[in-house]
């Protein structure tokens, strides 16, 4: 069964778990001659025009699964080299083209960008263009269209241009860091840093919990994920790795549920605070909104307190399919409760690092959260939780919520907010499609993944959210 949707997914989890299975031998991963072969190019090209071109693309994959540019603060980085395949964006002519005598295209373009040549063909001046589609918009032949690069057409919040040399450039002062533009660019030229050798080091430096117990927190899309093995079975495998105990983050979820409910009903309208990259660009694009934002941390870095405010010295591992995540955990108010995160293409590259076959383990238990907890893992399960928790409180607050699916759907309802329209009372944002089930960090991305985080959650022995968090005993593992 394959792990992975793509080829470049592929490709990145190869020189991820080479650099992990360095530093499990405390060799730091070098130069990429310390590569296998089935990795480092040999004698003739396989994906570029030369060897030595696949080559530096390779030394700089590898420099970003060691933690990338230290002086750029965005995990999401370009790698210049490989940006180089995709056509020119922009609004070009097609061969739809008829050579009208109407020439509405040149009527309408502000700049005088457009041009006929003696076959009465439309040519557009790249020089003047300033690309505001209105040639495409007159154009009786649908002539003219706007060619967008992938990573373009999967950032919705506008954060990538192309640069004079025809590289992807991030603005960071719009970037999200949802990953999105990683998992869609078809030459892997975008990637996300990767903090494997932390969790390695921190791992390593427990010393089997002699000197401090490591916690993984995780999410629970992880029940749509690794389908090739039992759930049961990846919990053992991160166990024989190191890890002291295994939690949902799903009960951090349940925290946040009854504490979220009772912040509703104070403030009488609020915007989620699970997804962080929905909160970035509601700070980032709806500064106005900001008071809005619950104050409620994460489940990520609500149950990271508990824990260490629980356990002494213990230290927390959060892993998960969002790139994003890795943003939130730098942020002043979760730094103190967790210490590293990584994705569940990192946990799979960690796990071959290791030569550990998850499928020979018996199979281990997750501390057990509610079905409502669980469900926070896909689009609408946040508004139901909040449903539940105001009923299981006795909280008398009918919840409204706009639930969006994806950040353009985000973009509508917090518009709406922003001008006095917006009907609903809460506005549950998830940054990517179809919620945690789609994030960049997935190993797989499909429709069935929300039909399994469903019957994940009708699997939780705790039916309400009270009775989940009733029972955490964290402490007590």
């Amino acid at each position: 069964m394959r792990k992975f949707d793509t080829k470049v997914q592929h490709l990145k989890y190869k020189v991820l778990r080479e650099v992990a299975r360095h530093a499990w031998d405390d060799t730091l991963l070098e130069s990429i001659t310390d590569i296998p072969k089935d990795i480092v190019p040999g004698k003739v090209p396989t994906m570029r025009c030369c060897v030595y071109k696949e080559r530096a693309i390779l030394s700089e994959r590898v420099k970003i699964a060691m933690g990338g540019d230290k002086d750029n603060p965005n995990v999401i980085e370009v790698i210049d080299i490989a940006c180089d395949e995709c056509p020119a964006a922009g609004y070009e002519v097609t061969d739809s083209c008829r050579g009208c005598l109407a020439h509405r295209c040149e009527d309408v373009c502000p700049r005088g960008a457009i041009s006929f040549d003696h076959n009465h063909t439309a040519h557009i001046d790249k020089t003047k263009c300033i690309e505001c589609g209105r040639c495409s918009q007159v154009c009786p032949y649908t002539a003219i269209i706007n060619r967008k690069r992938p990573c373009q057409n999967a950032c919705k919040v506008k954060a990538i241009t192309i640069s004079e040399d025809s590289v992807a450039a991030i603005d960071n002062e719009k970037c999200i860091s949802c990953g999105a533009c990683v998992y869609q660019c078809p030459f892997g030229a975008i990637m996300d840093k990767s903090y494997i050798l932390n969790v390695i080091d921190i791992i390593k430096k427990s010393e089997g919990g002699k000197k401090y117990k490591v916690y993984a927190i995780v999410a629970p899309s992880i029940s749509s994920q690794f389908s090739y093995a039992k759930l049961g079975q990846v919990v053992a495998g991160l166990k024989k790795m190191g890890f002291h105990t295994v939690i949902e983050a799903a009960l951090g979820a349940d925290m946040v549920a009854l504490s979220e409910s009772k912040e509703l009903v104070e403030k009488g309208f609020l915007t989620s605070s699970c997804c962080p990259g929905f909160v970035a660009y509601i700070k980032k694009s709806y500064p106005e909104l900001i008071p809005y934002i619950s104050h409620n941390l994460s489940p990520m870095a609500a149950l990271g307190k508990y824990i260490k405010d629980t356990t002494e010295n213990a230290k927390v591992i959060f892993i998960g399919p969002c790139t994003a995540k890795k943003m939130e955990m730098q942020l002043d108010t979760v730094k103190p409760y967790v210490d590293s995160v990584m994705t569940f293409e990192e946990l799979q590259a960690m796990f071959d690092s290791l030569d550990m076959d998850i499928n020979t383990l018996e199979e281990d238990v997750l501390d057990n959260a509610s079905y409502f907890g669980r469900i926070f893992a896909r689009t609408g399960g946040l508004s139901d939780a909040v449903a539940q928790a105001l009923k299981e409180q006795n909280l008398d607050f009918e919840v409204k919520p706009a639930v969006c699916n994806g950040i353009e759907e985000c973009k509508v309802a917090l518009l709406k907010k922003s001008k006095n329209v917006l009907k609903e009372n809460f506005i549950e944002g998830m940054a990517c499609v179809g919620g945690c089930i789609g994030g960049a960090g997935c190993l797989t991305h499909g429709a069935k993944d929300k039909a399994q985080v469903d019957e994940y959650g009708r699997e939780a022995m705790e039916k309400t959210i009270s009775d989940a968090v009733a029972v955490l005993g964290i402490n007590n593992k």
